[in-house]
């Protein structure tokens, strides 16, 4: 969604399986509270009759379909053609934002892309050319049953993290055998690997924003004996972050100035927590 809208391009999205409660992008909510954009639909169980009736040229689905690879078949039956958005793949953060050149060649906007990659790296490039500040940050969620949720060294935000000037405190813990890029751990090795890292952010674009720091503290005692917890150097991501596929480049910008400024204002993706 964010791309078709950074190609002024959000009209020709007619249908979507999201409802408008559980869209953060503004444009697309508002699309669909002014009838501009329908619900078809969960995207394992999409309204096949409205779908066609609507005459759609195009499915644009994430790898989520692979779950009900009969929706995709019968999609394909019913002569719409699927496109299965493979982004989220991308262990790169500027590999992710590269994607909106392939939705510029459907559209034929392929000039207006570049411009919009452009205008992402004009913005990294200073950032990217400084040295390594060398603070640690870990990133992380806590699930409803007490885990936490980490990232693996070669995950996108890892090397966000490393893009922005610091260190992904826990690059040396989020190795195993599967292919996903997160990994659950037990709190007390989240503790070992996370509690002397100088930042920690809280993912909280799974169970909702958090309010203050004692909300975080709350969910686990052991975060009060975190160096950056003791220093103020508790951070919050912004639910809207992961819809906002072009937004990379402002996260990455982020995270430096959190980095590098005492108190940094104005973020657009992260807030203190205190």
């Amino acid at each position: 969604m964010a791309l078709f809208r950074a190609l002024d391009s959000l009209d020709c999205i007619k249908m979507t399986g999201i409802d408008a409660s559980g869209w953060y992008i503004q444009e697309a909510k508002q699309a669909m509270e002014e009838g501009r954009m329908t619900y078809a639909g969960k995207y394992s169980a999409p309204d096949y009759e409205l779908i066609l009736a609507s005459g759609c040229d195009l499915a644009v689905e994430s790898t989520m379909i692979y779950h009900t690879p009969e929706v995709k078949e019968q999609l394909e039956k019913l002569g719409i053609p699927v496109l299965v958005e493979r982004s989220s793949y991308e262990s790169h953060p500027l590999g992710r934002m590269e994607w909106i050149k392939l939705y510029a060649v459907l559209l034929g906007k392929e000039e207006a892309a570049e411009a919009f990659f452009d205008s992402q790296m004009e913005k990294l490039i200073p950032i990217l050319g400084q040295e390594n500040t060398g603070k640690t940050v870990a990133f992380f969620y806590i699930t409803s049953n007490g885990a936490v949720n980490v990232r693996k060294s070669g995950d996108y935000i890892a090397k966000s993290i490393s893009l922005a000037g610091g260190v992904y405190a826990l690059q040396d813990l989020t190795a195993d055998d599967s292919a996903m890029s997160t990994m659950n751990m037990q709190m007390e090795e989240f503790y070992a690997g996370a509690k002397d890292a100088d930042y920690i952010i809280y993912n909280s674009t799974i169970d909702g924003e958090l309010g203050s720091l004692d909300e975080l503290l709350k969910k686990s005692t052991l975060l009060k004996d975190f160096k950056a917890v003791k220093e103020g150097n508790v951070w919050c991501l912004t639910k809207s972050m992961f819809q906002e596929t072009t937004c990379l480049g402002d996260v990455i910008m982020d995270i430096h100035r959190m980095l590098t400024e005492d108190d940094p204002e104005g973020l657009t993706y992260l807030y203190r927590l205190e």
